[in-house]
């Protein structure tokens, strides 16, 4: 990748993360970026209509094109459309919130969602993020079905993150991580209490079908003062149902097709592909 193009996409992902906008200088120091090169950039994403900026404040914000495309290209996959009926009837079933990933690579990306809860305390993060591998139930889902090195070389390449930002219960080591996927494979799902973030419980089922690579994960969230330990074993076989369902049913979305034959846990050179900026905001 070039340069140009690597500076580009960083800025890019960088607003991404701050749908309130950021001025130059902060882009410029947080990227290590020339700030003059920057404010070309800048520039240029702009005139493309990526881009925008902020008159009253002098920073800079995404326009909602990258959005725009994102949407398009989720609702011709037909991925949406086929899980949505399935994460609904969980939403409905749990009365918390629902959720699919879908694996990229080495990312985890969010796609769809249904919130089951109609009243009291609610969990709804923003559908579209990449989700932390090491302390997320979904990406500990996805991490249980690749060979231990394969799952030690996918969280050292996106990092543990800062343990101040997530719940008490996040894996402080590679070690301690390694033990809860060891507990997860056994289960046949990821459980947790208070580790993506205090306060919180979520489950996840990985999307796989039969000896070929996981495409897709399944999860469940919700608070954890509602959505406890009980409960999550109560509604694990739905969770699996459900994941075994749309595994089956995968096979008419171009999406999840390509996650299965280009899914980083398959590759057939055992090699993982260039790495990613994962922003953690």
């Amino acid at each position: 990748m070039s340069g140009a193009v690597e500076k580009t996409l960083a800025i890019l992902e960088y607003l991404a993360a701050r749908p309130d906008g950021a001025p130059l200088a902060t882009i410029a120091t947080d990227l290590n970026q020339l700030r003059s090169a920057c404010h070309r950039t800048l520039q240029e994403l702009i005139g493309y209509g990526y881009v925008r900026a902020l008159p009253h404040r002098g920073d800079y914000a995404l326009t909602t094109k990258v959005a725009s495309m994102g949407l398009s290209f989720l609702s011709k996959s037909g991925i949406v459309d086929i899980a949505q009926p399935l994460i609904e009837r969980l939403a409905h079933k749990t009365e918390e919130l629902a959720r699919l990933a879908i694996v990229d690579g080495e990312r985890l990306m969010l796609v769809a969602k249904a919130q089951g809860s109609r009243s009291g305390l609610r969990y709804d993060p923003d559908t579209g993020i990449d989700l932390n591998l090491s302390c997320s139930a979904a990406g500990h889902a996805w991490l249980m079905t690749l060979p231990e090195d394969r799952a030690i070389q996918a969280v050292t390449r996106q990092g543990m993150g800062d343990r101040a930002h997530f719940g008490p219960n996040a894996p402080p080591s590679m070690r301690a991580l390694l033990k809860m996927l060891g507990e997860h494979r056994r289960r046949g799902y990821s459980m947790m209490r208070d580790t993506y973030a205090a306060g919180m419980s979520s489950m996840a089922a990985p999307v796989q079908r039969r000896g070929e690579p996981t495409t897709g994960v399944i999860v469940i969230a919700g608070p954890s003062v509602r959505f406890t330990e009980t409960r999550m074993r109560l509604f694990a076989p739905d969770l699996l149902a459900a994941a075994a369902e749309l595994a089956l049913a995968g096979n008419a979305s171009p999406l999840l097709k390509a996650a299965n034959v280009g899914t980083w846990g398959n590759r057939t050179d055992g090699s993982a592909p260039p790495a990613r900026r994962i922003i953690r905001h």
